[in-house]
């Protein structure tokens, strides 16, 4: 048997050739089954799942920041909403006066936190935080910037204030007091801003309230300016070590500066490089090295100068002078050290001694220990000795009348015009004598006497300061 199969019959062969065609017939399809269920519930699954997405991401109904309505909004929304309900609420000055939004007054609330926040403690899926009370609402408002839009909208009620001024008057910087203007209170009308965007008015009238406007640059800052630019006058020059050595006047130094304000109103203090190079040329302050030699006591002081000693000294690169003293003084500080090569000083200290040998009748000039001039003198008779031990010249007078009372006759002398006195030991004292010449024998009343030339050479010879023995 063959059989061939169709899409439709099947034919099978038998050995019986006259036997009839035997032929089937296809089944017919089985009928669907209605599937109305899944029809049905597939969009309203999908209603259900938007609706909780979106109860995930909205807030709850009833919410509202400061008036502002942000149920069923989302955070991003509700933020906006904030924001432009506080830019859009106005505030007006009196009555039938001049509007201004809380834009055009710089007034700012943080939006962005108090949304998400509402979000947060009031989500929609949270159905028992649905219609909670109003949240308060703090906001900010820039006083430069509102202050400028009511000057604007109202300048009848602004008085300009005038700012302090430092200037130069010819030896010295002075200033020209600041004068307080008067406008209207910012602070007054930001509250009034504040209680309309909390209680959710669009709208507020505000009666303006005038207060005093401080100038920029006040009249406490233009005396500090002053009194650090006249100190700065007292110090400017250019300097070798501490030495001034090169003084700047009052009016050259102000030509150097210009005197400004910043942004706050302080004063600043800016100097010309250009013009300080004239002076920096001019500079001469060169000098060769002298040594210097100096009378000193036993102590090391000194007592006086015989020759005034002085360092050498070169002045170096002054390339970058000029620069450098303009950053200077633009930092207040108005002493420059120049760049200078310094060859010092030797300095030869004299140490000078005035002794009295009581027993030889003779004094001593020496210096540094050694003997330069010696020559009898007349010290205290028996009962008026000239007292021993270290002293040193307190006080000299070229001419004086002595008066006293001699102490082994108790007698009451004057002497006239006594010359090159110097008082060592109370009222004892060196001095010349013109009424006797019987030097080298005792004869005074307590005083060291001698030849007035004499006297006048050691008066010359021993600054005050110089040391004093006398001995036996």
């Amino acid at each position: 048997m063959t059989v061939t199969d169709t899409s439709s019959t099947a034919t099978v062969s038998a050995p019986d050739a006259a036997a009839p065609a035997v032929q089937w017939a296809p089944a017919e399809p089985r009928p669907k089954r209605a599937r109305w269920g899944l029809r049905i519930g597939v969009p309203a699954g999908a209603v259900g799942v938007v609706a909780v997405a979106a109860s995930l991401v909205l807030i709850a109904p009833g919410t509202a920041v400061a008036g502002v309505p942000v149920g069923f909004l989302t955070a991003g929304a509700a933020s906006d909403a904030i924001a432009q309900r506080l830019a859009t609420t106005t505030v007006t000055l009196g009555e039938g006066g001049p509007t201004l939004t809380g834009a055009q007054l710089g007034a700012i609330v943080d939006s962005g936190t108090l949304a998400g926040q509402a979000y947060h403690d009031r989500p929609l899926w949270n159905v028992s935080q649905w219609f909670g009370d109003t949240a308060d609402a703090e906001i900010a408002v820039d006083a430069t910037t509102a202050m400028a839009a009511l000057q604007a909208a109202a300048p009848d009620l602004f008085t300009a204030p005038v700012s302090a001024e430092v200037s130069f008057t010819g030896s010295a910087y002075e200033l020209t007091p600041a004068v307080d203007g008067e406008g209207v209170d910012v602070a007054v009308v930001a509250e009034a801003l504040q209680d309309a965007f909390s209680s959710g008015t669009a709208d507020v009238v505000v009666d303006p309230v005038l207060v005093p406007v401080e100038p920029v640059s006040t009249t406490a800052e233009a005396q500090e300016a002053v009194d650090r630019l006249n100190a700065m006058l007292g110090d400017i020059g250019f300097y070798v070590g501490a030495e001034r050595t090169v003084p700047v006047s009052p009016a050259e130094a102000a030509s150097w500066l210009s005197i400004g304000t910043d942004e706050s109103g302080a004063f600043t203090i800016a100097a010309d490089p250009a013009k300080i190079q004239v002076a920096v040329d001019a500079l001469d302050i060169d000098q060769e090295v002298v040594d210097g030699t100096v009378v000193v006591n036993a102590a090391g002081d000194v007592l006086r100068d015989i020759v005034a000693g002085q360092d050498g000294r070169v002045l170096g690169d002054t390339s970058g002078v000029a620069a450098a003293f303009a950053a200077q003084l633009a930092e207040g500080s108005a002493a420059f050290e120049l760049p200078v090569m310094v060859t010092p000083q030797k300095t030869t200290e004299l140490e000078r001694l005035l002794e009295v040998d009581l027993s030889k009748q003779r004094l001593y000039l020496k210096e540094n220990g050694k003997v330069v001039d010696t020559w009898l003198i007349s010290s205290g008779r028996p009962g008026a000795v000239t007292y021993p031990g270290h002293f040193s010249i307190g006080w000299k007078t070229a001419s004086q009348d002595m008066q006293g009372t001699a102490r082994d006759s108790g007698k009451k002398y004057t002497q006239e015009d006594v010359p090159w006195v110097m008082y060592f030991n109370g009222n004892q004292a060196f001095h010349g004598a013109y009424w006797h010449n019987n030097f080298g024998n005792v004869m005074s009343a307590g005083c060291v006497n001698m030849p007035p030339a004499k006297a006048k050479m050691i008066y010359d010879w021993s600054p005050v300061g110089v040391d004093v023995w006398i001995h036996a």
